[in-house]
């Protein structure tokens, strides 16, 4: 049992008959552990995974052929409304901030997270945020009676939200139920950053941080920035649709375009709060992996911190369709471009890092492999983006979606995997299957440059974004349908992950505390950590603990 994850002890011991599975329930339910807390933001993530990819899945059957009635034009909005609204709150945040919860204190030294009923409170308040979105497919009787799920997309643009346009109750769901996760999102990060300031071990200066945790840092700040402007637009919308506030009713002297400044303030700093974390992944991983330090530890962190800043600033690239103005077009393509300088200088180091290493292509670096070369070229198209008189002939056309989901699959995803492989050894005390890994590296990597390189062609031939369908002899029928056939060998490539997350949950050879010979201090606790993750609290000196540690001789103090 001393091998045996959280997890796998509750079902041994409710399988054995020790424990009535109420208890054990119930212990997970009021659990403050930092380690339990994040697993069920991971469970819970995956779960809306899965959802999520069915509903794109069928959007994709849809669209595979022209003039196809396979779902209704109703039912067609209200999925990518749902794919979109969970992949970005409830699949993506939850998940990136679950991997945080897990290994922010470990990698600290510290025992919990500094407010650990916050923490719970966070989760729960999330999840039920999550539920009460799924719920609206049972409770809100909207235009076409019961089961009306929001149909209004992720964005829920003024005036289509309008009581008017949006009857029912479908869009207060989403409305609702955004507000309740964005309430526990910032309680996460509030515990995050008080956490990393208050509770770091001894020697652990701030440029002693692990890269991973200086990323999550950076990220909880602008959670704060963020989710505050979206808070108070969906308040707003509320406002509007049941007092008649009209703050977005341009009828009666409202703005439809303030609801997309508020929107986009949140939305696209919201990219870089999904993707720093996803940095953070890389950062940990490609330095074990080819057996060198980090490059450029100081110009990684500036970089970060300027993302973090310059982010906050480019929310309008989004809008440069609405008439902005000259002026206003011209600062935010600077400033979209601008952001390219501190991206690219994490990109180099990365390469830097590589570069005369001893490479071990283990399923976790080659997922971060992949994760580099699509993210230069995910990085591409949006400068194509930012550039005014370019989005101005594409800004609603498939060219966006395939842009938009090349940095969230194809950076994101891609690093989200490499964590997981990485990982896995120390949450579980086991491997995951090496051949199953690389199974689902090969399978997912056709797949999504199947479906997301060639969803860019039918975009630059005029396919909007969001179409139900269309007509034979436009040009986009043989894109479509590879964008199909590539969703397909995306699933089943996540169908091999599941499988082996699962597998090797009983069956992994037995990883010991330190598979990788790794560096940072989570790796210094028994795999799976206890509960109250250090015995003696940690004392580092160096970036590397673990390499002091295990080279004495050599030690990383003698050169910081």
């Amino acid at each position: 049992m001393a091998n045996a994850t959280p997890v796998m002890e509750a079902i041994d011991e409710t399988l054995a008959g020790k424990r009535p599975v109420f208890e054990v329930v119930y212990e997970w339910a009021t659990t403050v552990d930092h380690k339990k807390i994040g697993l069920m933001y991971i469970f819970l993530a995956l779960i809306f995974l899965i959802v999520a990819g069915i509903e794109a899945i069928l959007m994709r059957i849809q669209l595979a052929v022209p003039n196809n009635h396979f779902i209704s034009p109703q039912v067609f909005n209200q999925l990518f409304t749902m794919h979109g609204t969970t992949m970005v709150f409830f699949m993506g945040m939850p998940i990136l901030f679950g991997f945080g919860n897990y290994l922010v204190p470990l990698m600290i030294g510290a025992r919990d997270m500094a407010f650990p009923r916050l923490n719970a409170f966070s989760f729960w308040i999330s999840a039920f945020g999550g539920l009460l979105l799924y719920f609206s497919y049972f409770g809100a009787s909207g235009l076409y009676g019961a089961g009306s799920a929001p149909d209004v997309g992720w964005f829920a643009y003024a005036p289509l939200t309008a009581k008017v346009f949006s009857p029912g109750h479908s869009t207060d769901y989403w409305t609702l139920s955004l507000l309740l996760s964005g309430i526990g999102t910032i309680g996460t990060a509030l515990n995050i950053v008080t956490t990393t300031i208050c509770m770091r071990c001894r020697g652990m200066t701030m440029m002693r941080l692990p890269l991973l945790v200086w990323l999550f840092l950076i990220t909880s700040c602008m959670v704060f920035i963020a989710i505050g402007p979206l808070t108070a637009a969906q308040i707003m919308l509320t406002l509007d649709r049941y007092i008649g506030a009209h703050f977005f009713d341009t009828q009666a002297g409202g703005s439809a375009v303030l609801w997309m400044h508020y929107f986009w303030i949140f939305g696209h700093p919201e990219v870089y709060i999904l993707v720093l974390p996803a940095f953070a992944f890389v950062n940990e991983i490609v330095p074990v992996f080819s057996r060198k330090a980090i490059f450029g530890y100081p110009a990684m962190v500036a970089a970060t911190v300027a993302i973090g800043f310059i982010s906050l600033s480019v929310w309008a690239h989004h809008m440069f369709t609405v008439g902005l103005g000259a002026a206003g077009n011209t600062f935010f393509v600077f400033a979209t471009m601008v952001i390219s300088v501190p991206t690219g200088i994490k990109i180099f180091n990365w390469l830097a890092t590589i570069w005369g290493g001893k490479i071990h292509f283990a399923t976790p670096m080659i997922f971060c492999v992949g994760f580099l070369f699509q993210f230069l070229i995910a990085g591409l198209t949006g400068i194509m983006l930012s550039a005014a008189p370019f989005d101005w002939q594409l800004s609603a056309s498939y060219f966006v979606v395939a842009h938009f989901h090349y940095v969230l699959v194809g950076a994101i995803v891609f690093a989200l995997f490499a964590a997981f492989y990485y990982w896995y050894p120390k949450v579980t005390g086991r491997m995951m299957s090496e051949t199953l890994g690389k199974w689902h590296f090969w399978l997912f990597l056709i797949g999504f440059h199947l479906t997301f390189d060639f969803m860019h062609v039918p975009g630059l031939l005029g396919m909007p974004r969001r179409i139900y369908t269309y007509e034979a002899g436009r040009g986009w029928e043989m894109w479509n349908l590879i964008v199909g056939i590539g969703a397909i060998f995306q699933v089943v490539g996540t169908v091999c992950f599941i499988f082996n997350l699962i597998r090797s949950c009983f069956r992994g050879e037995i990883a010991g505390h330190d598979p990788w010979d790794a560096w940072t201090l989570e790796w210094a606790t028994p795999s799976p950590p206890p509960s109250y993750n250090f015995a003696i609290e940690p004392t580092v000196h160096s970036r590397r603990p673990l390499w002091d540690l295990k080279h004495p001789e050599d030690p990383d103090s003698d050169y910081e």
